[in-house]
């Protein structure tokens, strides 16, 4: 549902208003998995993110047309002459990068993910072209990027349902290793889920491994993020915030027959330097 986007519209700095059935269930969800469990999945995340590719292939996320519209900085529209060079944090199988690459020449991608799988479908993809961009595995919480990409080079990176993901305690390593590369005067853009979004209110019980931070059926986790708090990873890290906002988009779930209120983080965070 994240990824068909037509009808988005941002709310702002206030956070969803809850029901008291809501507030209820959320008053009610204190325990947490056992530490056992906790560790089990951090050691276990990049196998999970590799069996998730190996289940879906390429055919669970849709191609994400929508970045342009919510993204102006995505457009090269200044100098075509000129390379924008993008680095994709979190790639998946390339359904980012790849529409991107289709409707503008002048782009340069770097493109990394967790999953040895998904690195493996993106080159694999009969767009994959080595002179527009370079697609690596690593683990953005530890591995050193500049070996793949120079320090100082990156003009956008962007982090799409991606930081999330993470262990919140690695969090800001993960946005410091993404900091190196991007130019004094470039930026990170980040859209992530929010807190209070519907997927967060339908975990039961169980779920539930810190303040914010659940796993899903299939091992892997997510992290649903209040403004503040995005905001506060964003400065440790030495971005400045430049917007910072509530997305809501209301989709139908046919099943159920119920509104399905998603909320989102979207915002853009600069690195200071002499173009900023």
């Amino acid at each position: 549902m994240a990824e068909n986007d037509k009808e988005s519209v941002h709310i702002g700095h206030k956070a969803r208003i809850l029901s008291p059935d809501e507030i209820e269930k959320i008053e009610k969800d204190q325990n947490l998995v056992s530490e056992f469990k906790r560790e089990k999945y951090e050691k276990e995340a990049q196998k999970n993110w590799d069996l998730f590719y190996k289940r879906n292939t390429t055919k669970f996320f849709k191609d994400r047309h929508w970045t342009t519209r919510e993204f102006q900085e995505l457009l090269n529209e200044k100098n075509k002459e000129s390379k924008l060079v993008i680095f994709e944090v979190g790639c998946g199988v390339g359904n980012f990068m790849f529409p991107l690459l289709q409707e503008d020449d002048s782009l340069y991608f770097y493109a990394c993910d967790f999953s040895n799988r998904a690195v493996d479908f993106v080159k694999d993809n009969s767009q994959y072209d080595n002179e527009r961009c370079t697609a690596f595995q690593c683990d953005i919480t530890k591995d050193d990027i500049t070996n793949q990409i120079p320090i100082n080079s990156v003009d956008v990176a962007t982090m799409i349902f991606v930081l999330s993901a993470v262990n919140p305690d690695k969090m800001v390593d993960a946005l410091k290793n993404v900091f190196r590369v991007i130019k004094p005067g470039g930026c990170l853009l980040i859209r992530d889920y929010g807190l209070y979004d519907f997927a967060m209110l339908r975990f039961a019980a169980g779920h539930k491994l810190s303040e914010n931070f659940y796993v899903r059926q299939d091992g892997t986790r997510a992290y649903y993020f209040s403004l503040e708090i995005l905001e506060g990873m964003m400065t440790e890290a030495g971005f400045i915030q430049e917007r910072n906002d509530y997305v809501q988009r209301n989709t139908v779930n046919k099943k159920e027959g119920i509104n399905v209120p998603r909320i989102f983080v979207q915002g853009k965070f600069v690195k200071p330097g002499d173009n900023s």
